[in-house]
């Protein structure tokens, strides 16, 4: 084997992760004059899709895309910014759920297309066709459908 030639395991490994680091450093500068992180994004959209009566901390950690142990922190954050909202349980005073608030729903609004075309333009030398086949195999790697 070559000295410049990877092992095709490697070459694999090295290219998702060089991939996922340019996305996320193309996305975090997209969202930094939104004043919210890339974490932060996810919060907020997961509390809108999860309208109107929002989602325990448990089940957003869940739910987000890169594993974190601070959602407490991310959503006191939000929650400064008058982004998110906690409200207790009624049924169960323990739990406390958190909803996305009108402010938050606005700056995701503002959001929608600059992210619509950031993901386009992430994948847009890719058909269709790659782009499905693509989604698949990521899948397989990690055992799950994306």
């Amino acid at each position: 084997m070559s000295p410049n030639k990877l092992p095709r395991h490697k070459a694999v490994v090295i290219a998702i992760l060089h991939s996922a680091d340019r996305l996320r450093r193309q996305a975090t500068e997209m969202l930094a004059p939104h004043d919210i992180t890339l974490q932060q994004f996810n919060v907020l959209r997961i509390l809108r899709g999860a309208r109107p009566d929002g989602l325990c901390t448990l089940t957003i950690a869940e739910r987000m895309i890169e594993e974190t142990p601070g959602v407490t922190r991310l959503i006191d954050r939000l929650e400064k910014k008058g982004l998110v909202r906690r409200v207790r349980s009624a049924e169960d005073r323990r739990q406390v759920w958190c909803r996305i608030t009108p402010a938050g729903e606005r700056l995701l609004a503002r959001l929608d297309d600059p992210v619509e075309a950031f993901d386009r333009a992430a994948v847009h030398g890719l058909s269709p066709a790659d782009q499905d086949h693509l989604t698949a195999l990521l899948g397989q790697l990690h055992g799950e459908p994306i």
